[in-house]
C-alpha cells in the first residue's frame, strides 16, 4: 500500500510545487506558449498516449483530433488484442467533446490451446466532454473538470440473442497539469468509476489515479515519458508502469508507442500499444478575450 501513497504524493508534487530546474519564463517559445494576444490563453502540455485527455488542455474553438490504437497484452493463458477509434473535437473554446469505439479481442496462445477463451467484445460506445476551468501562462498550469459515459455491450458471440446494451458506466474525473520548466511536464488525471449492470442490478465501483511525467524534446512535439495507472477497488488494487514516447511524422500526423508492466497482477504479462493521431488543420476564429 505505501507505493500507492507514494504516487498521490507525486502527483501532489508534480503539479503543486515551483520545480528548482525551472527555465526563465520569457525564455518559452511559441510553441508551448501563445504569443498572439488575440487568442485565448493556452498553456501546451504532453498528453499522455494511454489514458488520453478528451482533447488538449485549454482546448481552442475548431481544434479536432481522430486517434486509431491498437494494443497487445499477454495474459499468459491467452493473448489480448484491444483496438479503438475515436474523435474528438472543441465546438468553442475550452471544451472538448469526444466519440470513442473500443473493442477487444482474444486468442489462445500455442502452450494452452485447451484453455477457456473469454469472448470477444465491442465494449460500448464511450461519450466524454472535458472542460479547462482554469488556465495561467503566470503558473505554466491547467486545471480541467470532464465526464466519460459509456454504454457497455454485450459479448458478438451473444448479439441478437441478448439486450445489446448491458450496462452503464459514470466516470468523473479532474486533470491538472503543470509545466515544469521549458521542456517538463507533468499530469495528474483521477476520478471515481461506477459500473451499473442492468441484467442484475449490480454495480462496481473503483477509483482511478493516473500520474505522468513527461520530458519534450526541445523545438517538436517529440516527446519521451512516464505513465502510471492506478485503480483502486474493493477486491484489490492494481498499478502499471507504462514507459512512452511521441514522434511526430508531420505537422498533421504524431504517432505514440507504449510499454506497459504489470506492477502487481500476476495474470498479466507485458504489453504494448500503438496510437496513431491525425490532427486536421483548421483555421482558428481570433476574439481578443482575458484569461
Amino acid at each position: 500500500m505505501n507505493i500507492y501513497k507514494m504516487l498521490v504524493a507525486l502527483g501532489v508534487v508534480f503539479c503543486c510545487t515551483q520545480p528548482l530546474f525551472a527555465q526563465d519564463y520569457e525564455a518559452d517559445d511559441s510553441l508551448h506558449f501563445s504569443t498572439d494576444k488575440s487568442l485565448r490563453p493556452k498553456v501546451l502540455h504532453a498528453e499522455p498516449l494511454y489514458i488520453d485527455l478528451i482533447r488538449d488542455l485549454g482546448a481552442r474553438k475548431g481544434e479536432r483530433e481522430w486517434n486509431v490504437g491498437a494494443a497487445n497484452v499477454d495474459r499468459l493463458r491467452f493473448d489480448r488484442y484491444e483496438a479503438l477509434v475515436e474523435y474528438e473535437w472543441a465546438p468553442i473554446d475550452r471544451l472538448g467533446l469526444e466519440v470513442e469505439v473500443p473493442m477487444t479481442f482474444f486468442a489462445r496462445v500455442p502452450e494452452n490451446l485447451d484453455s477457456i477463451k473469454p469472448s470477444n467484445r465491442i465494449e460500448g460506445l464511450k461519450l466524454a466532454a472535458q472542460w479547462s476551468f482554469f488556465v495561467s501562462q503566470k503558473y505554466r498550469t491547467t486545471l480541467a473538470l470532464g465526464y466519460i459515459n459509456e454504454f457497455e455491450f454485450v459479448d458478438i458471440e451473444r448479439m441478437g440473442r441478448e439486450a445489446f446494451v448491458t450496462g452503464n458506466l459514470f466516470n468523473p474525473f479532474l486533470v491538472a497539469a503543470k509545466r515544469l520548466g521549458t521542456n517538463w511536464h507533468s499530469l495528474v488525471y483521477t476520478g471515481p468509476q461506477y459500473t451499473y449492470h442492468f441484467k442484475d442490478g449490480g454495480w462496481d465501483r473503483r477509483y482511478e489515479l493516473h500520474a505522468n511525467l513527461h520530458y519534450m524534446i526541445p523545438d517538436s512535439r517529440n516527446f519521451v515519458g512516464l505513465e502510471v495507472n492506478s485503480y483502486f477497488s474493493g477486491t484489490g488494487n492494481q498499478l502499471w508502469l507504462r514507459p512512452q514516447m511521441r514522434l511526430s511524422i508531420n505537422e498533421n500526423l504524431l504517432v505514440g508507442i507504449v510499454s506497459g508492466i504489470a506492477i502487481n497482477n500476476p495474470r498479466e504479462g507485458l504489453s504494448s500499444f500503438v496510437r496513431l493521431i491525425y490532427e486536421p488543420p483548421h483555421r482558428i476564429k481570433k476574439a481578443h478575450l482575458n484569461n
